[in-house]
């Protein structure tokens, strides 16, 4: 009976392994390396790719695809404000614990249609599920406000962006989608994950990076800030000195 039942068992486990292999992604990018330089304004990044079936098409709900790039996660402090006497001041602050410093969703539908919220707990793929905010000062009752309020600050900015509908998908099988980067980047890593699903559940996930890296000057003053702190304090201070000089000898060259 227990062999029977562990036959059984062994089964069902082979068979959901082959279903949930039965489609895979295979991806492409325009670039997977991006230069900040003095006249970095932003880059477009060509994330496209395909689904490999070994069976035809599965029966049911179609292929989705949802496509996401996140900048490195760092800790942010995040503030409210309060006019008081006629002054803008702090009056309370929550530490969020990672936030990402780019993070983009782009989707073949709306977001609550292809992914269910399991899954999106299981894989953090939302906005709100890639920040981590644990805890609070006990004073503060409405933490999660704060958060909120970072989100919506990131996404006027489009540091932050929800893009759904636009990874176009033909035939079930091929797919593509274009990610803006802003010029505001952070230097590092950036996560590129590709999730298929199928009537909201996840059935096969793909994740490579794209390398973000300040060169020339951009480089070179990044680590002379970094090594060497009080050359880089003269050597600004020297700059602001020689420009407020130069802007006041033009002036009174005009005046003249």
């Amino acid at each position: 009976m227990k062999s029977a039942l562990f036959s059984l068992v062994f089964s069902i486990l082979c068979m959901a392994m082959t279903a949930a292999a039965a489609e895979e992604v295979v991806l492409g990018l325009s670039k997977d390396r991006i230069s900040i330089t003095t006249n970095f304004d932003g880059s477009e990044i060509l994330i496209f790719g395909a689904v490999k079936r070994e069976d035809a098409i599965p029966d049911g709900p179609p292929v989705e695809v949802i496509v996401t790039v996140a900048g490195p996660s760092m800790p942010i402090t995040v503030r409210r404000k309060e006019k008081r006497l006629g002054i803008w001041v702090n009056i309370d602050a929550v530490e969020v614990d990672r936030a990402p410093s780019f993070y983009a969703v782009h989707t073949s539908g709306p977001l609550n249609e292809v992914l269910k919220d399991i899954e999106d707990l299981r894989h953090k793929i939302s906005v709100p599920r890639a920040i981590r905010s644990v805890g609070a000062p006990d004073n503060i009752q409405d933490s999660m406000s704060f958060t909120e309020a970072l989100i919506r600050i990131r996404e006027n900015s489009e540091i932050y962006q929800l893009r759904e509908g636009s990874v176009t998908v033909d035939e079930q099988t091929l797919f593509r989608t274009a990610v803006r980067l802003p010029a505001a980047l952070t230097e590092g890593d950036y996560a590129t994950r590709i999730f298929l699903t199928r009537g909201g559940d996840v059935v096969s996930s793909f994740e490579t990076s794209i390398d973000v890296e300040k060169v020339g000057l951009e480089r070179w003053l990044f680590e002379l800030s970094r090594q060497q702190p009080l050359i880089y304090g003269l050597m600004s201070l020297a700059i602001a000195i020689f420009a407020g000089w130069a802007a006041s000898a033009v002036f009174r060259f005009i005046k003249a």
